[in-house]
């Protein structure tokens, strides 16, 4: 365990901050979470009671308001984003304001004792090559704005020496801030309420991470930063390289009269596919605690509170 740290996470509310956060400070560590609220969530109002707590309703992209509160951080996650493909391509210059632009400021202003945790995403691999798992030093060809904006922000940041980059798989699993359009909770969420999907290109294939390993994962970063700063590493399940159609019959398991179709014709507006391996991050010790079977029970939990219009980012 790091000592006692200062921690400043831009977008804390969202869907991986509003787990985080609770964490970090259930360590003992100190979080000021500045974040918009653009979705009215009510996600952190429970850690209210920490006395090592703060939130600022702020936007990331002023850069007065950062200044002052990167003079009080030791580390700094930068959560705040325009996440995924759709938003990314129907909001295209405020993704990159955001995604990126906000984030070279704050490696602008900081200094060289602060450091930086913070999620990529493994969409940068883009289409890998069949039965080919992709590891940090694959190529990165991205095929949405939304990767090649990660890829350049990834590489700002390793440039810096003092910043982790978690190459993140597709996240899933209960949030307090929830998202339903994330791959794994949206075909539960069909399963559960429609008991059918329609699937296009069943045959791609990416990788799963439950969003509490995710906050997991930066937690390791902190406690091992010596040995994985200036570092990227993939984030994911390693039994859970798995197409849509693979997703779609695990589920089922679990809800048996979930009917599953595959579409003739059409495209998956997200073309990604490929494999990942997580051996990098695993050979550090980090070693994922939710399997995707057990996420896929959770959410079947979840279904039976949450509704599809309250919890989407587009």
């Amino acid at each position: 365990m790091t000592t006692s740290l200062h921690v400043l996470v831009t977008g804390g509310a969202g869907y991986i901050g509003s787990v985080l956060v609770p964490d970090l400070l259930a360590l003992g560590h100190r979080v000021t979470v500045v974040d918009n609220f653009s979705f009215n969530q009510s996600s952190l109002l429970d850690c209210c009671r920490h006395d090592g707590f703060q939130a600022i309703r702020g936007d990331v992209r002023d850069e007065a308001l950062m200044k002052k509160l990167l003079a009080k951080a030791d580390v700094i996650v930068p959560l705040a984003c325009l996440v995924g493909a759709p938003i990314c391509a129907q909001r295209p210059l405020e993704a990159r304001s955001i995604n990126l632009d906000a984030i070279k400021m704050l490696i602008d202003l900081s200094s060289k004792d602060q450091r930086f945790l913070s999620p990529t995403t493994n969409s940068g691999y883009g289409v890998g090559e069949e039965g080919i798992f992709c590891t940090e030093e694959t190529p990165l060809r991205p095929v949405s704005l939304y990767g090649v904006l990660k890829v350049e922000l990834e590489k700002c940041l390793l440039d810096s020496g003092r910043a982790i980059s978690f190459r993140l798989a597709t996240a899933f699993g209960i949030s307090p801030r929830m998202r339903i359009d994330l791959l794994v909770n949206d075909f539960t969420y069909r399963a559960v309420n429609d008991r059918f999907v329609v699937l296009f290109e069943a045959h791609f294939k990416r990788n799963y991470i439950h969003v509490r390993d995710v906050a997991r994962a930066f937690i390791h970063g902190l406690d091992h930063w010596d040995n994985m700063k200036a570092q990227a590493y993939n984030v994911g399940l390693s039994d859970a390289n798995l197409s849509k159609m693979e997703l779609c019959l695990e589920i089922k398991k679990q809800i048996p009269e979930f009917t599953i179709m595959e579409a003739p014709v059409g495209k998956d507006p997200d073309q990604r596919n490929y494999v990942v391996s997580n051996e990098k991050i695993e050979k550090t010790g980090y070693q994922p605690a939710v399997s995707l079977q057990a996420g896929i029970a959770e959410l079947i939990k979840g279904y039976q509170i949450v509704r599809r219009n309250q919890y989407a980012n587009v």
